[in-house]
């Protein structure tokens, strides 16, 4: 059985992303950069909702991208994809599928027969949405040292109590706490 964990950085007072969607506020450096590659190389599928995808699609399959951190694109751009949009019909980046319908059901089929695990990048209220039904095997979090004025909760609409345990953590050189979590069942 496949796992469904997510990678998810929020500012100290617990945003992902401001009222305006903007993430600016999150410092991507050297180490940050390690850390992904060595993300990527676990070679899980890729989750997005579909703010994240176009997020991400709009910078990883770039020149910029392969110039500033050639190995975080290589392994973006490779890696298998789900988009969860009701909008969307067809996803332009390469090894992208679109997902519509009840992505609950879906997501928790997909457990069950996937030979990748899944990792959702951002996209709260895909996070939120799957660990009120259970699914989520664990949070990887990264808070930065940063507050911002207003923004969404990564658990703004979750609909039940989720206890968690904390796995481990480290403190990066830029002040970031980086978390490791799995649900308490």
């Amino acid at each position: 059985m496949a796992t469904l964990t997510s990678f998810t950085f929020i500012t100290l007072n617990g945003f992902y992303k401001d009222l305006h969607n903007d993430i600016s506020w999150h410092q991507h450096d050297a180490e940050g950069a390690a850390l992904s590659e060595r993300s990527l190389q676990a070679n899980n599928m890729l989750l997005f909702g579909r703010k994240t995808y176009d997020m991400m699609y709009s910078f990883w399959p770039t020149p910029q991208a392969e110039q500033a951190m050639p190995a975080v694109a290589k392994g973006m751009n490779e890696a298998a994809k789900i988009v969860f949009s009701n909008d969307l019909k067809k996803a332009d980046w390469q090894n992208t599928r679109v997902v519509s319908d009840d992505i609950v059901a879906q997501v928790a089929a997909l457990k069950k027969t996937a030979t990748k695990n899944m990792t959702i990048l951002g996209s709260g209220s895909i996070v939120s949405l799957f660990a009120s039904h259970g699914l989520m095997d664990g949070f990887q979090i990264m808070v930065d040292p940063v507050v911002i004025s207003a923004g969404t909760s990564l658990f703004e609409n979750i609909q039940r109590t989720l206890p968690l345990r904390l796995i481990n953590s480290q403190v990066m050189k830029n002040g970031a706490l980086l978390l490791n979590y799995e649900p308490v069942r």
